[in-house]
């Protein structure tokens, strides 16, 4: 059974063209990590005028966080990274170690 999670972020304006065109296309091999990751059902939201993204996925994997250290190793993530980290602005609320501030889920329809 997958389990569902959701996350947000802020997103700069100056940066929205550019955020949604790279994610329009992005990196094959960046797409193959996470699907080697066991990351499946992804997807982002932008909800503008407050820049807020909130990410939807479902990992499928028994290892989460390995599979999350092999996405982190990455070299071609890392370089995707780069590009798309100085774009964010990360909730000031979020919890130490996370980027993406990670949610509750309080409710699922099946």
């Amino acid at each position: 059974m997958a389990e569902r999670m959701g996350m947000v972020i802020g997103l700069k304006p100056e940066t929205i063209l550019e955020y949604k065109a790279l994610h329009a296309d992005v990196w094959p091999a960046v797409l193959d990590r996470l699907r080697k990751s066991n990351i499946t059902n992804y997807s982002i939201y932008l909800r503008e005028p407050e820049n807020i993204m909130f990410s939807y996925w479902e990992y499928t994997g028994t290892d989460f966080q390995a599979d999350m250290d092999a996405i982190a190793a990455d070299d071609t993530t890392k370089e995707w990274w780069k590009v798309c980290g100085p774009m964010q602005e990360p909730l000031p609320t979020r919890a130490d170690g996370e980027w993406w501030a990670s949610m509750e889920e309080v409710f699922h329809l099946d």
